[in-house]
Order: structure tokens, then C-alpha cells, then sequence
């Protein structure tokens, strides 16, 4: 992994950010490199905004890793999202 780029400093290093459910209301807590995560409170899906160069940087792979690069590029199977 490269040591130097910025632009990958919160997926390397999480960062936590408390969302609101859209459903019900509740916080939910997404880290910044979760694409999904399910409210505890009523199970609606709550999805984290992801821009990052890790979707168009050509050393994104070698940047932050195989298993990482797949889980922000990835599509998410439907009904198989990461739940918390």
C-alpha cells in the first residue's frame, strides 16, 4: 500500500459519522469506508455517500488494498447488504 496519498486517509483510517435513518429517525453510526449500514432500530438500510478517488485513481488497488478497493467498487447484492 502507498503511504502518501491523502486522498485515501478516512478509508485506511476510518472515520465515524452519525447519520439519520430516513425511515425512522434514529442515528446510525457509518464509518467511512462502509457503503451500507442497517438501522438498529427498524432495519432500513442507510447508505454513505462515497466519493473518493478510489473510483477513478488508476493506484487506487495498490493504494488501499485488494479486499478494501472491492468492498467500496463493488456492487452491493440486493438483499445482502452489510448489516450492523
Amino acid at each position: 500500500m502507498f503511504d502518501h496519498c491523502p486522498g485515501t486517509a478516512n478509508l485506511r483510517t476510518p472515520t465515524l459519522t452519525i447519520k439519520r435513518c430516513p425511515h425512522c429517525g434514529a442515528e446510525v453510526e457509518v464509518f467511512s469506508n462502509d457503503r451500507v449500514v442497517h438501522c438498529s432500530v427498524c432495519g432500513t438500510p442507510v447508505y454513505n455517500d462515497l466519493e473518493s478517488c478510489v473510483h477513478w485513481c488508476k493506484y487506487a488497488k495498490e493504494c488501499v488494498g485488494e479486499e478494501l478497493y472491492h468492498k467500496l467498487t463493488d456492487p452491493i447484492p440486493t438483499g445482502e447488504e452489510q448489516k450492523t
